[in-house]
């Protein structure tokens, strides 16, 4: 895929929205509540959530399809809230990609320039632009019955493209994907977009697609933001444990603090003691210990370690996932398959080594619901 990006990227400001769909007898329900957020030009966020939680709606609102009650949305500086869609140059990839099958794809690209009546000769030129943009330069007679899924997902993205956005919105494009070509285009979509430059918000519930394709992610909650940062911050740092339980597996422990230093604290969990770093604004000695299951490790039962009995093996390919009981605890605990020499069995007992750099303390409240 090869192009330049033809106008500079732009920046979103969304502030203080606020959507709610009308139900009967006048009863209303808040999809999205006081929502912020801010992409820099040329950032690619993703809006990752359950369903349910706000994050289409949001991208509706912002394409001009939804009206809402409260909030502004800036887009490089100027007020886009009140604009009808066909106004503010945002290109929109659906989720069934929404082409027309009698259409070759040079006119399903071509469909929006045709509406807004550009000369013949800027059609050509732009389409052709577009579709070397998603590498289909070839492929502009076809029909797209004659395209695989992956190649179908790319015309949706050029006829996006087609119209010169300042701003690009995903709508869970990849989900009618198989497994193994999703993986295949979200890379291919990672590219375009770096190419391109274009400033773009993409919405998913699969936590892979929102590690793999974003300089940021952005977790929903129940219409709100739960917290926004980096992929890696979002999985080793998570500021909740609705975050934490989301984005991967995660082991919760019960801990407290029963020394504290300067910059480091001692904590008791599972009957262990762990030094981590000093937990910014934690009053009390209670905390919630985050292990992600890669953060512990099976060894030999000693002494000053927790123990507990392998109460079920799941062995998953490239990784072996363990349930161990330790106390009235059951944690997990996952492997690469090829780590372990020696086969551990059900039933087994077994001693349990933190890796203490990947443990993360959150105060207790942040494991309440918001």
């Amino acid at each position: 895929m090869t192009t330049a990006h033809t106008t500079p990227a732009k920046e979103l400001r969304i502030s203080r929205l606020d959507k709610s769909y009308a139900m009967s007898r006048g009863r209303s329900v808040p999809a999205v509540r006081d929502f912020n957020l801010t992409l820099a030009p040329g950032e690619f966020v993703t809006l990752l959530g359950p369903s349910g939680c706000g994050k289409t709606s949001v991208l509706r609102t912002l394409a001009g399809l939804e009206d809402f009650e409260a909030g502004e949305i800036l887009l490089d500086g100027r007020s886009i809230a009140r604009l009808p869609a066909h106004q503010r140059r945002i290109g929109l990839v659906f989720q069934n990609y929404a082409l027309f099958p009698h259409m070759s794809v040079f006119e399903n690209v071509a469909y929006s320039l045709r509406l807004r009546r550009e000369p013949d000769r800027q059609v050509r030129a732009d389409v052709a632009h577009a579709l070397e943009a998603v590498g289909l330069s070839e492929f502009g007679p076809r029909l797209p019955g004659q395209l695989s899924g992956g190649q179908q997902q790319r015309v949706a993205v050029a006829r996006a493209l087609v119209m010169k956005p300042d701003l690009l919105l995903f709508d869970e494009p990849l989900s009618n994907l198989d497994a193994k070509l999703r993986v295949q285009v979200r890379a291919e979509l990672r590219r375009l977009q770096k190419s391109l430059g274009t400033t773009a918000l993409y919405v998913t519930h699969d936590q892979d697609e929102a590690m793999s394709l974003s300089d940021r992610i952005a977790v929903m909650r129940a219409g709100r933001v739960e917290q926004v940062d980096a992929p890696e911050a979002i999985y080793a740092r998570p500021a909740t444990l609705f975050v934490a339980g989301f984005v991967g597996k995660v082991n919760a422990l019960p801990g407290r603090i029963v020394a504290r230093g300067a910059d480091a604290v001692t904590v008791e969990t599972l009957g262990h003691r762990l030094e981590q770093p000093a937990v910014p604004g934690a009053p009390g000695p209670d905390v919630l210990v985050l292990a992600r299951p890669e953060a512990l490790q099976l060894v030999e039962p000693g002494p000053g370690m927790p123990t507990g009995t392998v109460e079920m093996i799941e062995y998953l390919g490239d990784r072996t996932e363990y349930r161990v009981r330790v106390g009235s605890t059951q944690v997990t605990v996952i492997e690469t398959a090829l780590a372990r020499h020696r086969r551990i069995a059900e039933g087994e007992p077994v001693g349990l080594a933190f890796v203490a750099r990947a443990i993360h303390l959150l105060p207790p409240e942040a494991g309440t619901p918001s």
